[in-house]
């Protein structure tokens, strides 16, 4: 299972729980490094959360652009 979560907010974004759906298939093969570490997570447990940012706080980081200067903009 695949799990989409806000980075910051950690609201549940969505799932994918379709075993035949590949990395490549959601271009996780384009990332650095440095980027995968940053974004993706495997559990250990056969599941992987990936760290995105949901609608809400997207708005509100670009119209509080300062917000990406702390480590925690929304706690």
């Amino acid at each position: 299972m695949m799990e989409y979560r806000c980075r910051y907010c950690n609201h549940l974004i969505g799932q994918i729980e379709d075993d035949l759906v590949t990395e490549l298939d959601l271009g996780f093969h384009r990332l650095t490094p440095a980027e995968r570490r940053d974004i993706i997570i495997d559990d250990g447990d056969g599941h992987t959360h990936v760290k995105v940012v949901c609608e809400s706080c997207q708005e509100m980081l670009e119209r509080n652009p300062d917000l990406l200067l702390l480590s925690r903009p929304f706690q």
